[in-house]
């Protein structure tokens, strides 16, 4: 019931700047967790950034703490991430995932999420 999809993705040069946009529909909760995750070629799936609803108490992963931003626009259903100064490592596929409903507890971040996005790709180059 809860559909996730992407956009924002693209090709940009090291040092540049990405807006992913993740738009949200069908929750029945007014507690979620939404996350953003990515997978680089030859790599495993790893978890960039994540959100709690409520109150926008957010976690980042320590590669992108600094430059990456996730905010989320309540009248849009919408979640972002705002990414700066980036880097040819963080070329990946970026996933927008969901979990709801979502409690607010020690390490809510880090739970299995159960509704996920399409992906947008994201090149960055040297």
């Amino acid at each position: 019931q809860v559909q996730l999809v992407e956009s924002g993705g693209g090709s940009v040069q090291a040092g540049g700047s990405l807006r992913l946009s993740c738009a949200a529909s069908g929750y029945t909760y007014r507690s979620n967790c939404l996350a953003w995750f990515r997978q680089g070629p030859g790599k495993e799936r790893e978890m960039v950034a994540a959100i709690y609803t409520p109150s926008s108490n957010s976690y980042y992963a320590d590669s992108v703490k600094g430059r990456f931003t996730v905010s989320t626009d309540i009248t849009k259903n919408t979640v972002y991430l705002q990414m700066n100064s980036l880097k040819p490592e963080d070329t990946a596929t970026y996933y927008c995932a969901a979990r709801s409903p979502c409690a607010y507890n020690s390490n809510w971040y880090g739970r299995a999420y159960d509704y996920w996005g399409q992906g947008t790709q994201v090149t960055v180059s040297s």
